[in-house]
């Protein structure tokens, strides 16, 4: 294990950057998910058991430091909480699968009557969330100290896609786009009162990872025109730090999610134009997270390509280098250790 200058430099990092002070160093973490299986045979914390007990969801999340030397680290290990939370059907997954929404209830419902379209008034009692904001509890007090913890949500065009399925729910947006806009502010709802109680219970920040908001599904007029206003009524209504990841080639959508008051977006590594995409964020004073490849570096390749492509995130002035996306269960332990590795060399 790494000795550590200060329990709080991680935080004091953490935060001023978020904040705009920027940092010294740049903090090596990850606000994607992070079901590593090395570190479940470690642990003893495997999936899907840590996916719905609170003390192994915290014990496999805080070896994310302990044993990975994160300084940030992300719970849970999925994105269906929520989902599930407002009545999808889940398959909860297996050690190397991810749970997944199986079910979407709610396609015939919106249909015909999309005025009482709300959220549940126990939500917060509902599903898994219990789980997550006792695994917050917990990590406050075990790591929290330390480290920032970072709790993670489905954004709503996941979670509208999830409760009407996807396909239905992309033809929707040309088709039907007021039942659309209904359906994402009952997610943005959902979302609010998710997040705020995360932040309740200890969590640093909430990130909000939505995939289905991709210019790889969606256009980015209708991102702009539905999507963008909910997600400023989202960080408007968040009593504190938030995040956005949203997955695939973003480039177009960039400027507007730095317009959505987010502290800071993630973004992975099939973005064209790093760079410019770092250039931008901080003409707004907005921070960049990412965007080591999940999919081919980080899982498949070696220690020594792994500190080549931080070096290249490092060199075009990432603000916090992480993930560029969810991490596969399979990678090997070594490429996270690589990570601390090539900003500690970058930096000394």
């Amino acid at each position: 294990m790494r000795d550590y200058i200060s329990k709080s430099i991680f935080k004091k990092r953490f935060y001023d950057i978020l904040e705009g002070k920027g940092t010294d160093i740049p903090p090596v973490g990850t606000v994607t998910t992070s079901p590593v299986m090395e570190l479940m045979e470690i642990t003893g914390a495997k999936r899907p058991e840590a996916d719905r007990d609170p003390v192994k969801m915290a014990q496999l999340a805080a070896s994310l430091h302990n044993t990975a030397g994160f300084e940030i680290i992300r719970f849970p290990f999925d994105v269906t909480v929520l989902g599930e939370a407002m009545g999808c059907e889940i398959d909860p997954g297996t050690e190397a699968r991810t749970p997944a929404v199986i079910g979407h209830p709610f396609k015939e419902v919106f249909q015909a009557d999309p005025e009482n379209i709300k959220v549940p008034e126990d939500l917060l009692k509902k599903g898994r969330i219990p789980v997550v904001l006792e695994a917050t509890r917990i990590l406050k007090k075990e790591v929290g100290q330390k480290v920032p913890i970072i709790a993670g949500l489905e954004g709503p065009v996941d979670l509208a896609s999830y409760m009407c399925g996807i396909k239905t729910f992309l033809k929707w947006t040309i088709k039907k786009p007021e039942l659309v806009k209904t359906i994402i502010n009952m997610c943005v709802d959902a979302c609010i009162l998710y997040a705020n109680e995360c932040l309740r219970s200890g969590a640093d920040a909430v990130v909000i990872a939505d995939a289905a908001a991709s210019p790889d599904m969606i256009g980015p007029d209708i991102f702009r025109k539905y999507i963008k206003p909910e997600l400023m009524r989202f960080t408007e209504n968040v009593d504190g730090h938030s995040i956005i990841h949203i997955c695939g080639t973003t480039d177009s959508i960039i400027p507007d999610m730095l317009e959505c008051g987010f502290s800071a977006i993630s973004i992975e590594e099939n973005v064209k134009d790093l760079k410019t995409i770092i250039s931008l964020a901080h003409k707004k004073n907005t921070p960049v997270i990412g965007n080591v490849s999940t999919s081919d570096t980080l899982f498949s390749k070696k220690e020594d390509d792994v500190i080549k492509e931080c070096i290249d995130c490092l060199e075009s002035d990432i603000d916090i280098l992480a993930p560029g996306c969810g991490l596969a269960p399979e990678t090997p332990l070594e490429n996270l250790l690589a990570m601390v590795k090539a900003r500690d060399d970058f930096t000394t």
